[in-house]
Order: structure tokens, then sequence, then C-alpha cells
């Protein structure tokens, strides 16, 4: 069985955000960038099925500027057997990346392609779902639980009434939650090893897929600083705030 993961830079989660002087987005310049945690989540249990010996084949994809080469090469630490980068100085939107990984897809033969649920930058929460709709195959989002067996996956995802159990048949898209595994760290030694691993370098000309921006971001502005709260001496002078101050009653 083949499986295919998804990996994007982002900016790493520890950074604190900062908006650009011309509100045309956020600094990336000089910022420390890593791997998309909910990605990290999707290769750790691409390494798992591997070593189960479910999976014969763990290939993680990214997208983006030539520095991507660095989250594959984390990727291939964990435990991927090869990766594939492909290079775009664009700004990638969700339907241009599930456009591209949909013809890696016809490439490649995969049986499952295993995505994090969203990206911590631009939280669209949106390729996997457009992937299995371009492919036709059948989807699993937000899973906390994922079994194969019979050439069908069992996926466990979570929603608002708590949880629901899916039977996909193979092959098929999953993304993945917070709950499904905590991601490894890399050894040295499978860090030293990754660096010989194979990483091919597409285009999307290469693909044939247009990826010029379909949505144009407008402005962004930090948010505004919450007020200080008030403390309120009875409920009486707290209905008459909210009545005549927050005018919400």
């Amino acid at each position: 069985m083949k499986v295919l993961v998804t990996v994007k830079r982002v900016i790493d989660f520890n950074v604190k955000i900062r908006v650009k002087s011309d509100n045309t987005g956020v600094e990336t310049a000089n910022v420390k960038m890593s791997m998309n945690p909910f990605d990290e989540i999707a290769v750790e249990e691409g390494v798992r099925l591997r070593e189960a010996g479910t999976v014969t084949e763990l290939i993680a994809v990214s997208m983006g500027p030539p520095a991507c080469q660095e989250t594959i090469r984390t990727a291939l630490a964990m435990g991927c057997d090869r990766g594939i980068l492909v290079e775009s100085e664009v700004d990638l939107q969700p339907l241009a990346v599930a456009k591209l990984l949909g013809v890696l897809v016809e490439r490649e033969s995969p049986d499952l392609v295993i995505l994090g649920k969203q990206a911590i930058d631009d939280d669209s929460n949106q390729t996997g779902q457009m992937l299995a709709a371009l492919l036709g195959w059948p989807q699993g989002t937000f899973a906390s639980k994922l079994v194969l067996a019979d050439g069908a996956a069992v996926v466990t995802r979570e929603i608002d009434g708590g949880l629901e159990t899916l039977s996909l048949k193979l092959p098929a898209v999953i993304t993945t939650d917070l709950r499904l595994n905590t991601p490894r760290y890399a050894s040295l030694p499978n860090i030293m090893k990754a660096k010989k691993k194979a990483i091919d370098v597409l285009s999307p000309d290469e693909l044939g897929v247009d990826v010029t921006p379909r949505l144009t971001t407008l402005k962004v502005e930090q948010p505004s600083k919450r007020q200080a709260g008030v403390m309120v001496g009875s409920v009486a002078e707290l209905v008459d705030k909210l009545r005549n101050e927050a005018k919400v009653i």
C-alpha cells in the first residue's frame, strides 16, 4: 500500500504573529518556520502504518518556495521514504493545492492520502475536502482514530455531537485531528539519513495546473485590544450596564 502525506511550511506556532506595515499580510521575513502541526500528525500516522507493515511506501508532498525542502526533510527524518516538492513562488490557495495534489495522485496512484485538517496560517480547512471532491474519493475528516483493514479505512471522527465512525472503501482521503496521535521527534541518525533521501522537484506548469490566485486579500489588521473588565456590585448594576452601556439587552 502506498500513502501520500502533505506537509506545509508555516510560521512556527510559538512565534508571535506581526502584521506588515502596509497591512498586506503577516510578516514572514526572518521568522522561524516549521511544519504545520496538523501535518505532523498526518506524517506520524503514516509512519505508524508503515511500521505496522500496512504501508509499503510513504511519500511526503509540499508546495511552495524552495525552502519547503526543509519541511520535507523533517518528514523524511520522521520516517517518510521520499519527498515531492511542487515549487512555486505564487501564494497557493486551497483549490490550487487540491488540483496539484489531484495530478500527483494520478501520477503516484496512492491508496490513501492523509492531510492535516487545516493549516495554522490561513485556517481554511478546505484542501482535503476539495481533493476528495476532485478525485471522487470517499473522505474522513477530523480523524481521531484510523484503522486500515480488508481494503477499507475505519475512521473515528470528531463532530459537534461527539464521535462518528465511518468505513471508507480505499482509495480515500483522510484529514487528521489533534487526538489522532502525538508526533515523534526525529532522532539525529534519522536526520542524517534524511539528507540522502530523494526529493523530486516539480512545477505547476509541469503538472498542467493554473495556480493563479482566485481570491484577493484586501487588508490585514491586528485585532483590536480588549477593554478591561469592570467589577459590579450587584445584579441590578450589571443589568443596568448591559442595557444602557453595552446595549445588548
